[in-house]
């Protein structure tokens, strides 16, 4: 087998894309799953740019990945030890140095204003003073493909001006995202047969026509075996090749799995999905659902059709097992169900109903109905669950809520900005004791908290002998719908929230007033997390 080396630039490219802004110690807990994953190279960030990747590479964390400072070749005027920018690059004291460079003639007289010799010999000065300085040298070839359509001797030249000079890797950048996967297949094998060698050879490509990873892939095929890219595929506009989705697809799918090796192990791809998550979660982004592999609905089966065969053998609508990348298998539950699909769903949730059983066909009318008022079950599985146990009857009362009031008041602050606070109390029983809880919700620095906050806070605050099992729930999405429109109006809350072990759930309200629709949601995920933990009814 041949081994294909991954080169991740989430801390450098991702960093690029819009609205993403990493601290250092952001920075150190992504590297230090990107390490757990088995990455081969870790490019920390351009050092000498920003005060950020400056520090992070002050306090870089030890990794078995090597670490990657990222910089650009020496300006034309100057030697390669007297240029301020590449020397804080080297300074970043890194084993692996990755330079960029042009590769296109039109960008070297256009951009640089430098003759197409003066940029050659920049090349081969800077990977020769990297190579003195015992670094492992990369050269990253930017619009490669563009240069190579247009002048391809000339292209050529730069990459074997970097080889020459000692460059461990060449890589051939994309850097436009416009070149098609059959296009970059074509031009790397004929890079290869020009004379670079193929285990040389790197690509990186971005996602402006959506086939980054397909053009990643049309590479190695030809031949390269060191691919670049991003966790989630974050990177400036549409983003780079992502990892997340190459990962799996070289260490599972054919001809991939059986012809190259690379540094991921079987279980180290386990955490694929808690990394990808992981990665959101610093962002504060909502991870997307139909991300391959790795988004909550990569293996959900909504059809009756479908959930009826998975229940018989997975295979029949799964490409893997869920498991092999951390993923789950979800069944959610629509009007569109069957009671094959119902009994699945219950079966996962550890309820066992008996096929013919009537309550199956009670709580198929009871989802039609519900979801003809404007409720959404296949989105929020969780209170599906808790409909079912309702109507089986097994649904344990922890506790009941006895009133719960909003008020929200706009007010001048000593900088004279008009801010909100909104102020929520919540009356519960719990045990025949009442327990009364009252939150504030900030404005907080222009964003507003606002009053669902102020409610999550206050239903959470004092729920007796269940408070340790809902003191790490937390709200992590708010999404809101309309459902019909004019006077009759109904408004759909759908809440995502998630404890401290990372185990996310999806629960729905439904109301023509969006605090009740809110609450009802907020409710039911303390409910469904006391029901999944095994908490006792009250007395």
């Amino acid at each position: 087998m041949e081994r294909v080396y991954l080169y991740d630039t989430t801390l450098r490219d991702g960093q690029q894309t819009q609205g993403v802004q990493f601290s250092a110690e952001d920075k150190a807990a992504i590297a230090g799953a990107l390490d757990a994953l088995g990455l081969d190279y870790i490019e920390g960030g351009w050092p000498g740019a920003n005060p950020t990747d400056s520090a992070f590479f002050d306090t870089a964390p030890a990794t078995r990945a090597t670490m990657t400072a990222f910089g650009m070749t020496k300006r034309v005027g100057r030697s390669a030890e007297n240029d301020d920018v590449l020397a804080a690059v080297v300074n970043a004291g890194t084993p692996a140095v990755c330079l960029v460079g042009k590769s296109h003639e039109f960008h070297v007289t256009e951009a640089l204003g430098v003759t197409r010799a003066e940029n050659v010999a920049a090349i081969a000065d800077s990977v020769a003073h990297l190579v003195a300085e015992g670094r492992e040298a990369l050269f990253d070839a930017e619009h490669f493909f563009d240069g190579y359509l247009s002048d391809p001797g000339y292209a050529l030249e730069c990459l074997k001006a970097a080889l020459e000079a000692g460059a461990r890797w060449i890589v051939l950048c994309d850097t436009n995202g416009g070149t098609l996967p059959e296009e970059i297949g074509r031009i790397t094998a004929e890079v290869i047969a020009a004379g670079i060698p193929g285990d040389r050879l790197g690509i990186h490509t971005h996602d402006d026509t959506g086939t980054a990873v397909a053009g990643a892939l049309a590479a190695v095929q030809a031949g390269a075996r060191q691919i670049q890219g991003t966790l989630n595929g974050l990177g400036e506009r549409c983003g780079n090749a992502n990892l997340v989705t190459l990962i799996p697809t070289l260490l599972l799918k054919e001809p991939y799995a059986s012809r190259y090796e690379i540094g991921v192990s079987a279980d180290a791809l386990k955490g694929l999905t808690r990394a990808s998550r992981m990665l959101d979660e610093i962002l504060n982004r909502v991870p997307q659902k139909q991300a391959p592999y790795v988004g909550a609905s990569a293996f959900a089966h909504k059809a009756g059709l479908h959930a009826s065969a998975i229940l018989k053998n997975p295979a029949t609508y799964e490409h893997i097992d869920p498991a092999t990348v951390g993923n789950a298998r979800i069944v959610p539950m629509s009007n569109q169900a069957g009671q094959s699909n119902l009994r699945k769903r219950l079966s996962e949730a550890g309820i066992g109903v008996e096929k013919g059983d009537p309550a199956l066909g009670r709580i198929l009318e009871l989802v039609k109905e519900r979801e003809s008022e404007g409720y959404a079950y296949d989105t929020a599985p969780a209170s599906f669950e808790l409909l079912a146990r309702a109507e089986l009857g097994i649904l344990p009362q922890f506790f009941e809520v006895k009133r719960y009031r909003v008020t929200v008041e706009r007010r001048k602050n000593k900088r004279n900005q008009m801010v909100s606070l909104s102020e929520a109390v919540v009356v519960v029983k719990v045990g025949g004791e009442k327990k009364l809880s009252v939150s504030e919700s900030h404005d907080d620095g222009g964003r507003d908290r606002g009053p669902v906050n102020a409610l999550a806070k206050a239903l959470a605050k004092d729920l007796g002998p269940y408070q340790a099992a809902i003191d790490d729930v937390r709200l992590v999405d708010f999404k809101v719908r309309i459902t019909q429109g004019g006077t009759e109006a109904v408004t759909r809350v759908i809440i995502d929230s998630e404890d401290g072990e990372g185990h996310r759930w999806s629960t729905v309200g439904v109301s023509a007033n969006l605090v009740d629709a809110s609450f009802e949601a907020l409710l039911d995920a303390i409910t469904w997390k006391l029901v999944r933990d095994g908490a006792e009814a009250s007395t």
